[in-house]
């Protein structure tokens, strides 16, 4: 789920071109790609009549008049020269930007850091990139985490927690400020691809009791008013990411599906205003929940499988939850006026840890399924356009309320360190590799000592005190852990106690129950872990490398260019 729990009509946006288009911009030229069409319009020479054919890929103009120096002699050899290096930067362009990860499909998902011990902004965005992830959620505007994402290629939806929803609704002014320093700032000066800003976090969760209802739809108009003040409407647009349980059915059939009767009018208010700007709706669904909430659901209807038994809704035959309450949704949009506003999919995935259907096996069969509609393009029997789909999560969280239950901190496809969790087959022969750069603790673990008594009156204490400080929802019921001995129980809790601490001075001391090893004591599929050593990595997160050496080829590739076609004038 969300930490508090793509689609725009916008055609240059959508263009294969546009992270290519942003590097620019970012750059530094003035008006992006058109300084280097003006810079080249005194030149005589230049061999393009129309500003559509300095993209090869462009349809071709029918002649090329102004190729000839001397139309008496035809094209000089210094000219068929500069041709061969023309070439040869277009092809050097054209590299840059399938290095971009344009090329294929790209794959989205949410970025949550509520740890004790996160993975450094650096090398998080080097893992999505690894990864081939080109888009990324994040629920909060975290300086280190935007300048980490500056110039990488990796589009960005930027969230608001739900506690700014009231001053955001109460003043326009605060909405400019926020936007000024959380959007205008990193798209200008850092070159972070802010797409969408994600107003709240399903604020109309049933279990929030309405806290929300009153602020969100005006913390929405004003901060899209900002975004238009600050120049940016045309490029970042607004959405409010919604739990599924805003819409329902009577019936239990998708055809039935309608928003919830006392969320109704505000829905379509806040659905009419997304379309009339070109905002998305976003929707977080989850069918692990479905799996957790009800003992008697079936199984296999919570995978892509194929193999539960069909839910027959007139000429249509839904084999997943995940379809049938996707296209409850556009029932539902449909009815009430909005057949084709665009809808994301803001969060959905399965945990590996923390009940006894998370775990491992049935994660990698979801996340799998999940992945290869991602990569066929696939949609849904009501709406066959594939919308996109942000996979939650990226790492472990080992800081987020259990409220929901222990599963909570365990959604990321990677432990919290960038491990791999499982395979996940990502097409092109590629599948996931790990974090890379990452610097730990000494190799050292706190457990329970030989010569200690389980029978010790100290003992539960002891292991209450380390999970009260520490997370030990792997000892519960079905989890990893779950099988482990007494002691065995005891050397988790202190152990996790003394990883979060930062192996401080005493904070393996529990009432001489406990004695520091070297010895690694994990075991099967219970993994004791040591944390990251957060002290020994920069946390001064700057732009992407990669985006960095991408700009500045980019630049030298213009200096070639103006010095090819400033040589023939």
């Amino acid at each position: 789920m969300g930490e508090g729990a793509k689609a725009t009509s916008n055609k240059y946006y959508n263009n294969k071109l546009t992270p290519f288009l942003s590097l620019i911009d970012s750059a530094g030229f003035p008006s992006g790609i058109q300084f280097f069409v003006e810079s080249l319009s005194w030149c005589d020479s230049f061999p393009f009549s129309d500003n559509r054919h300095i993209f090869p890929h462009s349809k071709p103009g029918p002649s090329y008049p102004n190729a000839r120096r001397d139309p008496g002699k035809g094209i000089q050899i210094k000219q068929l020269n500069n041709m061969a290096l023309s070439y040869l930067v277009w092809m050097l362009l054209l590299s840059l930007v399938g290095g971009l990860g344009v090329e294929g499909v790209g794959l989205a998902c949410n970025w949550g850091t509520i740890s004790t011990h996160p993975l450094p902004p650096d090398i998080t965005v080097k893992l999505l990139k690894d990864n081939g992830f080109n888009k990324v959620k994040l629920f909060e505007a975290q300086p280190g985490v935007l300048r980490a994402l500056g110039n990488s290629g990796i589009q960005v939806m930027l969230g608001i927690p739900n506690d700014f929803l009231a001053p955001l609704a109460s003043s326009v002014g605060f909405a400019v400020k926020w936007v000024s320093q959380n959007v205008s700032t990193y798209v200008s000066k850092y070159g972070v691809d802010i797409r969408y800003v994600a107003v709240g976090n399903e604020p109309f969760l049933k279990t929030y009791k309405d806290s929300f209802l009153q602020t969100t739809f005006p913390a929405l108009k004003n901060i899209q008013a900002a975004l238009i003040k600050a120049g940016l409407g045309e490029k970042v647009r607004v959405t409010v990411p919604l739990n599924a349980d805003v819409y329902q059915t009577d019936s239990g059939l998708p055809s039935g599906g309608d928003f919830r009767s006392d969320i109704h009018a505000l829905m379509i208010s806040i659905i009419k205003f997304l379309s009339d700007n070109d905002g998305p709706l976003t929707i977080n669904i989850y069918p692990f929940l479905s799996l957790y909430a009800d003992p008697h659901f079936p199984v296999d209807y919570a995978f892509f499988s194929g193999n539960s038994t069909p839910i027959v809704d007139g000429s249509i035959s839904y084999t997943n939850v995940f379809e049938a309450n996707y296209d409850t949704l556009i029932w539902a949009l449909e009815k009430n006026g909005f057949p084709s506003i665009p809808v994301i999919i803001g969060e959905v995935g399965w945990p590996t840890d923390g009940d006894s259907n998370a775990n491992l096996q049935y994660a990698k069969k979801f996340n799998q399924g999940l992945v290869n509609r991602i990569l066929r393009g696939q949609g849904t029997p009501k709406r066959s356009d594939a919308p996109d789909i942000y996979l939650f999560g990226l790492l472990d969280e080992d800081a987020k309320s259990i409220q929901p239950g222990n599963f909570e901190r365990h959604w990321g496809i990677f432990y919290f360190d960038g491990t791999v969790k499982y395979s996940l087959d990502l097409g092109k022969n590629k599948t996931l590799v790990p974090a890379k750069g990452v610097r730990y603790l000494e190799r050292r673990w706190c457990v329970m000592a030989p010569e200690a008594n389980i029978a010790d009156p100290n003992l539960t204490e002891s292991i209450n005190y380390a999970c009260t400080y520490a997370d030990c929802t792997s000892l519960g019921y079905g989890s990893s852990c779950s099988r482990l001995d007494t002691r065995s129980n005891a050397s988790y809790a202190f152990n996790m106690y003394y990883q979060t601490m930062n192996h401080q001075k005493d904070s393996c001391k529990f009432s001489n129950l406990s004695v520091i090893t070297s010895i690694n004591p994990s075991q099967a599929t219970c993994r004791f872990e040591v944390m990251i050593d957060v002290g020994k990595h920069d946390t001064r997160a700057t732009s992407s490398s990669a985006g960095v050496l991408q700009n500045l080829a980019i630049r030298v590739i213009f200096v070639l260019i103006l010095i090819i076609y400033g040589g023939v004038c």
